[in-house]
């Protein structure tokens, strides 16, 4: 039976790729994308699931922007389009090989697509967070993200993600994490956005 997707905190890590200061004025929705990319990485800590974050050649391209909110975490470096570096490799042995991947991040057509095929190609299950992920041109961001779907990756939202986690109002953590959805609820609300983000050319 074909894997139907379903997340679980088990066995699953979250995989924040690239979002760093040089990227800022250049990436389509930048802010917004770092901003969602943010509440599912303060969901997963709630719910105990290990982040992994990469820089793409930081000495030129700065460091991860502070509003991640990923400063207590090592970033691994790296100039491969992928996230799975030898150091990232390792880590994934150390949390016992997850199955599967939330991935976040920059670019869509560039470092998401090839970490999405180096993880497919691992066996895992990947969950591409849709509106915590962008590139420099709408087309390239859309047209990557259909390939990736083409090629086996679930394509999800922020709140999905967060609601798929927990699954039950019952859950011990459903209340933090319902907190942490109607921040970003707040936000869009006063950005004027969809929980989707609404690219325009």
């Amino acid at each position: 039976m074909a894997s139907i997707g379903r997340l679980s905190t088990k066995g699953t890590v979250l995989l924040l790729c690239d979002m760093q200061e040089k990227f800022r004025p250049t990436i389509f929705q930048f802010g917004n994308v770092v901003s969602n990319a943010a509440r599912v990485l303060e969901a997963c800590r709630i719910l105990g699931i290990p982040p992994i974050v990469t820089e793409q050649y930081p000495k030129g391209l700065g460091p991860t922007v502070p509003e991640l909110g990923a400063s207590d975490l090592k970033a691994h470096a790296k100039t491969t389009f992928s996230m799975l570096t030898e150091g990232v490799k390792e880590e994934l042995k150390s949390l016992g090989e997850p199955k599967k991947a939330i991935l976040c991040g920059i670019e869509t057509q560039a470092c998401i697509a090839c970490t999405t095929f180096d993880l497919l190609e691992r066996g895992m299950e990947v969950h591409i967070v849709a509106d915590a992920v962008s590139s420099r041109s709408q087309t390239d961001r859309l047209f990557a993200l259909s390939r990736l779907k083409q090629s086996g990756a679930f394509l999800t939202t922020t709140e999905g993600i967060m609601l798929q986690l927990v699954q039950d109002a019952k859950h011990p953590n459903f209340k933090e994490v319902h907190q942490t959805i109607q921040i970003l609820e707040m936000y869009i609300l006063k950005k004027g956005l969809s929980p989707c983000l609404k690219y325009r050319q």
